[in-house]
């Protein structure tokens, strides 16, 4: 009896972890029904608890949200808790993705070669923000050319004109976020000013 009513206590909170993760993520009912092919009737219907959930269905809620699946049914944590992602190639940049949901700010961790020919400045929706990690980075903004070194970091809405790549015949590492429908970094902590003594 105990059993069914762990089991039955474990089902009862996925429909709120459904909702949860899909709220974390900034994703609509709409959204998520296009990315798995799930009504948005039978979506809401998972999230409400008025229907109860399968694998059938938990599996493409899991893999759209790129989550794993004992994370939406709350099994315990076992093992290793680092999470490995898959280095990609994207116009000859290796992009390595920092974040798994579909929506919200997306990060990276990208190398960027050196690259031959002259830069394409281009505009998209959005905001950016990126910390160079090693070698030295050109961002063109509009009517700015700028050289950064690591440490250094840039934000810009990605509706200007804009291009960044390595500054010369090196490498670059950046870390780079990207809100896709604007959003901004929060700063929770400001440096500490020191004042100029004459």
């Amino acid at each position: 009896m105990e059993d069914t009513a762990a089991i039955a206590a474990a089902l009862a909170e996925v429909g709120p972890r459904l909702k949860r993760a899909r709220a974390q993520r900034q994703v609509t009912l709409t959204q998520l029904a296009a990315a798995t092919g799930i009504s948005k009737s039978t979506l809401s219907r998972l999230e409400s608890g008025q229907r109860r959930p399968s694998l059938e269905l938990l599996l493409p809620i899991a893999a759209a949200h790129q989550i794993p699946l004992d994370e939406l049914v709350g099994a315990p944590e076992v093992g290793d808790p680092r999470v490995r992602f898959t280095p990609r190639r994207r116009n000859g940049r290796t992009v390595v993705p920092l974040t798994r949901q579909p929506g919200g700010l997306q990060a990276w961790k990208t190398i960027i070669p050196p690259e031959a020919g002259e830069p394409v400045l281009r505009t998209h929706e959005g905001y950016e923000w990126f910390y160079v990690l090693a070698g030295r980075v050109r961002l063109i903004l509009a009517d700015h050319d700028i050289t950064m070194g690591p440490g250094e970091v840039a934000e810009f809405d990605t509706r200007l004109p804009h291009w960044f790549g390595a500054a010369g015949d090196q490498p670059v590492e950046i870390l780079s976020l990207l809100g896709v429908q604007g959003e901004r970094i929060h700063v929770r902590a400001a440096p500490r000013r020191t004042t100029e003594r004459p």
